[in-house]
């Protein structure tokens, strides 16, 4: 099969890039224009995403950007047509927006759970309704979409966030059984924690429930040893390349994954602990407490 009837990896593939502006989108569109593919940024950040084309310009690479929001289907499906249209190919579709509420499910309003499930899995949804038929169609093609570690294990005060990837997860390995006989490749990344803007405050989309101190989520997050989200793109790209079906990075997040797949009393047990021991130190923080 000549390369214009097979995906490419990655030169002179063309790869539409959700939540391209920033964070995970944003590394990774850099680094799929580094190999060579041409990249649509989706992302409703206009000026981000112009600045991310800017610079993979200036660093000779290929790369266009368009305001769109996941949770329109109209407008994704344009997205998906138009770049067809355009190149005459679509090697991948990565479905990466995404966004997060933090805190307990009773300081939760019911928007809250709304606004995380139509990003995060109607988002998710309404690009493989668009991609997937037009992919079968030319007969080839890989659907990336990004879940987390939340998606493979307990995520207390992150509840809607974990439902969201939890289903993501179940949607990309059930339809990656369906699609492997057509020559269409779909995978999902479950990241463990990346340095991105979700990290402060939520993220510009994302909210936390109360509002916590700057210091205590740093605090927390350190714990966790962030990876770069350029060191994350790359290992992510090379574990796309060899068409894994569930992709963890960083790798040591493995461990937790299959400590829960081995005991999940014991994972459900460390995950309340856990939450627990960050609600008291969030307790500390409180206006007025002697223990601050």
């Amino acid at each position: 099969m000549s390369s214009q009837n097979s995906l490419r990896a990655f030169a002179g593939a063309v790869a539409i890039v959700t939540g391209g502006a920033s964070g995970i989108g944003r590394a990774l569109a850099e680094a799929l224009a580094r190999r060579g593919a041409a990249v649509v940024l989706a992302d409703l950040q206009d000026d981000l995403a112009s600045e991310v084309v800017a610079r993979i310009h200036s660093a000779g690479g290929q790369a266009t950007a368009t305001h769109v929001d996941v949770r329109d289907f109209e407008a994704i499906e344009q997205l998906i047509q138009d770049t067809w249209k355009e190149h005459g190919r679509l090697d991948y579709l990565f479905n990466n927006a995404g966004i997060g509420v933090v805190g307990p499910v009773q300081e939760f309003e019911l928007e809250d759970w709304y606004r995380v499930i139509d990003v995060n899995l109607r988002g998710v949804v309404n690009g493989v309704h668009a991609a997937y038929p037009l992919m079968l169609r030319q007969g080839f093609g890989h659907i990336v979409n990004t879940a987390s570690m939340a998606g493979l294990m307990p995520a207390p005060s992150t509840v809607s966030y974990a439902a969201s990837k939890f289903a993501v997860v179940g949607l990309s390995t059930s339809l990656r059984c369906e699609a492997a006989t057509a020559g269409v490749r779909v995978s999902v990344l479950c990241p463990g924690v990346i340095r991105t803007p979700a990290l402060d405050q939520g993220g510009k989309y994302g909210k936390v429930l109360p509002p916590a101190p700057p210091e205590l989520q740093r605090r927390h997050w350190e714990r966790l040893h962030p990876m770069a989200p350029e060191r994350f793109a790359e290992e992510a790209l090379r574990a796309i390349k060899k068409n894994r079906a569930i992709i963890v990075v960083p790798s040591w997040w493995k461990i937790s994954w299959w400590l829960n797949r081995l005991s999940p009393s014991l994972g459900l047990f460390l995950s309340r602990t856990d939450y627990e021991r960050s609600m008291r130190e969030l307790e500390n923080y409180r206006p007025g407490s002697a223990k601050r």
